[in-house]
């Protein structure tokens, strides 16, 4: 006969390989803390509703109490046999204090308690990601503050394109991040309600208060019907849809630093703390935690379009498909913080070798829009400024030089508006500076941008 805490209706047991198949408890135990919390606010309410006595909430307020330390020292030992981390825990309990722990259950499922360890699990989870963000942004800044003025060249394509400030490019990421922080903290309106006491999926007929209950979690609100309360995974595909974003934007900046610290860019060098050499070439350095993090974006990925999969045909409410929505959540926010920290660790240790990445800018045809502007400055349409730039690149691809470098009167037997003043106007740092259209890469915006950019972290920028 079955000794399960559910086990009155059954008259064997299942062998041991279907019950290490259907077992949670090896990645729900990281919900330990989560459970333990919810029970507590659970048989609170009990009490002050006037379902358990208070001698009963007592005794199982002790009990939990005793649990959580033991927990918070790894000190308990779970059982495949008992499943998940909730009949674990009740079975701790009853050991403890003796039956009077049974009454833990009273007025609620495993359905909706389940969902509440997530929904604290992931509102926590979710406020250090974006304090995580908010830190990787500071990193960010700091690098940019130093280099308003370092020019860089700007790519499209992967091709030359236009000088830009290099803070301007490092200010972009700052802005991919705050919108990333955006949607975690807009998530937390979904994540921040509880589903304690929605029970199996009809509610129940104790005369529980789930307000109580709520509010003793920190949650600003319940879920307005049971049934969506336990069957809802929208929050976790919701967080994992923001974190699928912010990698993507990590596995962007990751290929930058991975390009830039190249022998053939040389724009940057990473710290040793985050670079690794070779077993077999003593001269390698290599940016790992880049590509890592380049390649861990795949996971997150993964576990998004996993959950998506999972939720697409099951009828409500509660079914056993969704215990696969947990391992997937705990690896993003492992992927996630991992990455955040490794990477804020990597922008604010690296070294900019300014003077490479300026010499580059001085030796191709970044510049060639200023000359077009200058034409269509002085009159003629930019169309046909386009291509008179254009034969003038071309001319200087057959002589082996660039724009700076062609005599004056060879510009001149293409236009005759071409005049002296025209070196100035292509020198890289005029071309930078006189981009002063709001957001744009001049100096004087890039600032403006920066304060912008402190502002929204709550800080003065120097």
């Amino acid at each position: 006969m079955s000794e399960k805490l559910w086990g009155g209706r059954f008259q064997k047991s299942a062998e041991e390989w279907v019950d290490e198949f259907g077992a949670s408890i090896g990645f729900d135990r990281e919900l330990v803390l989560e459970d333990i919390e919810g029970s507590t606010a659970h048989v609170q309410m009990l009490g002050k509703c006037g379902i358990l006595t208070n001698d009963e909430t007592d005794a199982i307020l002790g009990g939990l109490a005793r649990l959580k330390e033991k927990a918070q020292a790894d000190e308990l030992e779970f059982s495949v046999e008992l499943e998940d981390i909730h009949l674990n825990l009740e079975k701790m309990l009853t050991d403890d204090i003796g039956p009077v722990g049974g009454k833990l259950h009273t007025g609620r499922s495993r359905n909706d308690q389940v969902a509440t360890d997530m929904h604290l699990y992931l509102k926590a989870r979710t406020k250090e990601i974006i304090g995580l963000t908010e830190d990787f942004q500071k990193a960010i800044l700091e690098q940019a503050e130093a280099h308003v003025e370092t020019l860089a060249p700007g790519y499209t394509h992967l091709q030359r394109a236009q000088p830009v400030s290099f803070a301007h490019h490092l200010m972009a990421y700052f802005w991919m991040l705050e919108r990333d922080k955006g949607r975690f903290s807009d998530s937390l309106k979904r994540i921040d309600l509880s589903p304690l006491g929605a029970g199996a999926l009809a509610g129940t007929t104790f005369p529980i208060d789930r307000h109580l209950s709520a509010g003793l979690l920190g949650f600003s609100g319940v879920y307005e019907n049971s049934m969506d309360a336990v069957s809802d995974r929208d929050f976790i595909v919701e967080f994992l849809s923001a974190s699928s974003l912010l990698m993507a934007h990590l596995s962007r900046f990751a290929e930058e630093i991975i390009l830039w610290s190249s022998q053939e860019f040389g724009f940057i060098e990473l710290d040793d703390a985050f670079s690794t050499g070779s077993s077999i070439m003593p001269q390698k350095k290599n940016p790992d935690m880049a590509e890592l993090i380049r390649g861990k974006t795949g996971r997150v990925y993964g576990n998004l379009t996993g959950l998506l999969t999972t939720l697409k045909g099951l009828p409500l409410a509660y079914n056993k498909d969704m215990q696969e929505d947990k391992e997937g959540m705990f690896d993003t926010v492992k992927t996630v913080t991992g990455s955040l920290r490794i990477f804020a660790g990597m922008i604010r240790t690296m070294t900019v070798n300014k003077d490479v990445m300026e010499a580059e800018v001085g030796k191709d045809f970044s510049n060639a829009t200023e000359l077009a502007d200058y034409l269509a400055a002085r009159g003629m349409p930019f169309r046909e400024a386009h291509e008179v730039t254009g034969k003038l690149v071309f001319t200087c691809i057959q002589k082996g030089c660039v724009l700076k470098d062609l005599p004056l009167s060879v510009m001149q037997e293409e236009s005759t508006l071409i005049e002296d003043d025209i070196y100035g106007v292509l020198a890289p740092e005029a071309a930078v500076r006189r981009r002063n259209s709001y957001g744009g890469t001049g100096f004087d915006q890039v600032r403006i941008q920066i304060a912008k950019a402190g502002e929204a972290l709550g800080r003065t920028v120097r």
